[in-house]
């Protein structure tokens, strides 16, 4: 029996919740991570795993074998890095998950440059706003607007996305201007965001000067996913608070209209998350440190922006 090998499938297995899950990301037959597991049980002379027709339940045994497994192989695969030519050629697949907007006008037109780089990472980029089970889906890192809630993933703050209020002409047209961000709670319509880690969609935050207001507004329709919120928005569903970048182009093409700019928006602070139990390989370290980069740049060309509009 190659232990190293049992060692990881029985890890994926309770990460997973099962074997048809585990060996579908191992990539080999379930037959096969069946036995493995079972000859690993065989070998320590205990049961790790109780199976059921649906689900596997770990064993207290199972439990204290996992938690010392993962740090086994986690030091293993950090050797391993640490002794081969991974450090300047890092390679293999990292699974990221970020929002459609952000993946649609700043990562994906700048791939080039990190293929360029990195010619032998494969990224596998889940887009959308949603709940993420780290583990059972193998994912690597994400990318998330607001502070992370979740105490089991360690969070890196790439920077803070400018927020701007708007509306579309056609609402306008339809509901005049608001005046003040209470009357988005009764006299004006806005479009929901439903945060799926909140579980409710997200006030709006207004301050001038020291006046600071949280306004839960008015909504005919919300939506989990960015791009969408911006084409509600765009097509005169209600008031939206949404980031500069996502913004510029239907402000440039006339769809979208600053509104209530005497009110500044509080910034989205902008994180790379990831699980504590996973260790952060070379070319997940790599693909990291880029995206924050990027998300630098994207500040930093906000800023000149701002600087010629002033000029």
């Amino acid at each position: 029996m190659d232990q190293l090998s049992a060692m990881r499938v029985f890890v994926r297995v309770v990460e997973t919740g099962n074997f048809t899950r585990a060996a579908a990301t191992l990539n080999i037959p379930k037959t096969t991570a069946t036995n493995m597991v079972q000859a690993l049980e065989s070998h320590l002379s205990t049961k790790l795993l109780n199976r059921t027709t649906r689900r596997v339940i770990v064993t207290t045994d199972g439990a204290l074998y996992y938690e010392r497994a993962i740090q086994i192989l986690s030091e293993i695969q950090e050797l391993d890095g640490s002794m081969s030519n991974s450090q300047t050629t890092p390679s293999g697949r990292v699974r990221v998950e970020m929002a459609g907007a952000f993946a649609d006008l700043v990562v994906i037109p700048a791939l080039c440059d990190f293929y360029t780089r990195y010619p032998n990472i494969r990224l596998d980029i889940g887009v959308g706003d949603r709940l993420v089970d780290y583990i059972a889906e193998n994912v690597d890192c994400a990318l998330r607007g607001g502070t992370p809630k979740d105490q089991s993933l360690i969070a890196r703050k790439v920077g803070e996305l400018r927020m701007k209020t708007y509306a579309s002409p056609e609402y306008i047209r339809r509901f005049g201007l608001p005046s003040h961000p209470k009357e988005l709670e009764d006299k004006h319509m806005s479009v929901g965001y439903l945060n799926a880690t909140a579980g409710r969609t997200m006030p709006f935050d207004f301050r001038r000067g020291e006046e600071v207001i949280e306004v839960t507004p008015r909504y005919v329709v919300s939506v989990n996913d960015a791009r969408s919120y911006l084409t509600a928005a765009t097509t005169g569903m209600g008031v939206a608070q949404a980031a500069h970048f996502m913004a510029r182009d239907p402000v440039a093409r006339g769809e979208l209209v600053e509104v209530l700019a005497d009110w500044e928006c509080e910034s989205l602070p902008l994180y790379i998350v990831y699980p504590q139990t996973r260790h952060l390989s070379n070319k997940v370290r790599v693909f990291v440190d880029w995206l924050a980069k990027l998300v630098q740049n994207l500040k930093i060309e906000e800023n000149r922006e701002q600087i010629r509009k002033a000029g």
